[in-house]
């Protein structure tokens, strides 16, 4: 199979005859090259992690065991890798790539450049699964069965954490490329606002550059060197933090470009415009203020971290919830006057009006629903009493897959039915393919987060092969355990078909020979401009500082604390590295 795009001879250059001067494929093909490589990545491991999902579900619920308990957490681990690091920040890159080169309406500054970052992240990944694909094979001596959070005291091979390392930088690079492009528009339009879509992906960007210093610590200073011997084991509770330090902030940095779709495509999808630019801009400011002091709230059941730590990253967490409702009302606003423009009218009579049978604008639409589920149950998650039921029960994983897995998944593959046919010419191969995958992701995502919801709040625990422990009797209103199971795993199979549905809907559209139609990529002004905000809001060097100012206030006295209970190294270890004992020992 041909990459999206690339199929040579005539029917292409045809193809892209008819195409409107303003598409997107006309103005920069180079920059839909760079896209079309980005999501082709990111579909790839979506379908290799949506396998390894299946298998889990169908493993844990004891249906069919198709693997030993002992490489579940290989499948596990790979799941994890690929899903939620790989797929979404390589989607993420291709859409902030269009979305900046589209709203500066200017390419990046240097194509090599570009496609540096573009396989610097893609070497790393590959090592990386590498890495964790070797340990179901015992004779190669190789495994990275570390879970998604990859600290201590589990350890992978280095290749895993040399892997991590290398993706972290590509992204830190993809970075620096879009601030080199806004720099670069900055330099013609002094005084004029940031666009918006580029306003979104700078400021991004600049909470994923705060968040990545913990893991950075985390992978080059400990687990690189720790894996090759050089150090001892370090400290669990210091790797953990730094983990979280990046693990909770990460989850913003999938659903950001989520929010950019909402906020910028579906209003156009549904017929109307944004509500309000000045709204978009402070939730994306507050996502970068509070996105990254929270990860405490991980760490309710840690005994090295102090109560009122805790207590500080609950209230921080909370804070959180306004930048979700700010965009509730002005996503549901923006699609309300779509559909009155398209003739809808009355109280709620204007719902009919809206385009349902776009599997763009219903995948979104539904993925925003189940994010407004999602963060109720996220509610539970950062109250420290609560948490404390749930912590470690399969009701985790449950809220994750409404947010990560729909919210921020679903409009990835809906999303994907507008962009594809912009960045390869192509018209999509059906629509009600897609439509059916959409809403059969929905009801899969329904069957299965709900099991797990209910299966946590009795206890069933996660994280494991072997949940039955016949030895224990769950209780819970709803329903048997078993019922709970069949539920879990029907929910996780109509997940792998719609994502099987999804994967050869885009792949036949990469490969279809029919010119895409109404290709118009321009995206219309809002109702409230950014004329109508404060100027102060693109003041990005003063947001970056106030977050970094947070940050320290958050973690400094947590990670000061850390260290001088326990070091950095567990007690009683030496701190001397192995490969330089023996020239110790000829000094002494």
């Amino acid at each position: 199979m041909s990459t999206p795009g690339e199929t040579a001879g005539e029917t292409v250059e045809s193809a892209r005859e008819m195409l409107p001067d303003n598409s997107f494929l006309i103005q920069y093909p180079h920059v839909s090259r760079v896209v079309r490589s980005l999501f082709l990545t990111a579909f790839v491991a979506f379908g290799i992690g949506a396998f390894m999902g299946v298998l889990q579900a169908l493993h844990r619920t004891g249906i069919a065991r198709i693997v030993a308990s002992s490489d579940y957490y290989t499948l596990l681990t790979l799941h994890g890798v690929l899903l939620v690091i790989v797929f979404t920040i390589f989607f993420l890159a291709g859409v902030f790539t269009w979305a900046n080169t589209r709203s500066l309406d200017r390419p990046p500054v240097s194509k090599r450049f570009t496609w540096f970052w573009v396989v610097t992240m893609s070497v790393g990944s590959a090592m990386a699964g590498i890495a964790i694909l070797a340990g179901l094979i015992p004779s190669i001596g190789m495994s990275a069965d570390v879970l998604f959070t990859f600290y201590a005291p589990l350890q992978a091979h280095p290749l895993f954490y040399i892997g991590l390392a290398v993706f972290i930088i590509g992204t830190w690079l993809a970075g620096i490329d879009w601030f080199r492009q806004y720099l670069a528009w900055r330099g013609e339009n002094t005084g004029e606002r940031i666009p918006l879509q580029s306003f979104m992906v700078l400021t991004t960007m600049l909470m994923w550059f705060i968040a990545t210093m913990g893991v950075a610590v985390e992978v080059v200073v400990f687990l690189i060197p720790w894996s090759l011997g050089i150090v001892p084991a370090p400290n669990p509770l210091l790797t953990r933090t730094l983990f979280w330090f990046f693990g909770h902030p990460v989850v913003y940095f999938w659903l950001m470009p989520a929010y950019l779709l909402w906020y910028t495509v579906l209003p156009k999808i549904a017929g109307g415009r944004l509500f309000s630019d000045p709204l978009a801009r402070v939730v994306f400011v507050l996502f970068l203020l509070l996105s990254t002091p929270v990860g405490i709230h991980h760490q309710y059941v840690d005994p090295g971290i102090a109560e009122g730590f805790k207590f500080i990253a609950m209230t921080n967490t909370m804070f959180l919830l306004l930048p979700s409702l700010l965009t509730a009302f002005t996503v549901v606003a923006s699609i309300e006057h779509g559909a009155r423009q398209r003739g809808g009218t009355g109280y709620f009579g204007w719902l009919k009006a809206l385009p349902w049978r776009d599997p763009a604008f219903t995948g979104m639409t539904l993925a925003g629903l189940m994010f407004a589920a999602g963060g109720f149950s996220g509610m539970i998650n950062a109250g420290m009493n609560i948490n404390y039921l749930v912590h470690n029960t399969i009701w985790v994983p449950g809220h994750f897959h409404l947010t990560v897995g729909t919210a921020v998944a679903l409009t990835f593959m809906a999303a994907s039915y507008w962009l594809v046919p912009r960045i390869t010419g192509r018209e999509l191969y059906s629509r009600p393919i897609g439509l059916f995958q959409v809403v059969l992701w929905f009801v899969g995502m329904v069957f299965m987060s709900a099991a797990m919801h209910r299966g946590g709040l009795a206890g069933i625990p996660r994280r494991t092969a072997e949940p039955q422990y016949p030895q224990v009797t769950f209780e819970t209103v709803a329903g048997s355990v078993g019922s709970l199971r069949l539920q879990l795993a029907f929910g996780g199979v109509l997940l792998f078909v719609s994502a099987l549905l999804f994967l050869v809907n885009v792949g036949l559209t990469a490969m279809n020979n029919e010119p895409a139609r109404g290709l118009d990529s321009a995206l219309p002004p809002a109702l409230s401009g950014p004329e109508q905000s404060p100027t102060v809001l693109d003041n990005l060097k003063l947001w970056a500082l106030i977050a970094v100012v947070l940050v320290i206030l958050a973690y400094s006295l947590p990670l000061y604390s850390i260290v001088q209970g326990a070091g950095l190294y567990p007690p009683g270890q030496e701190a001397t590295p192995a490969v330089l004992a023996p020239l110790l020992e000829v000094i002494a």
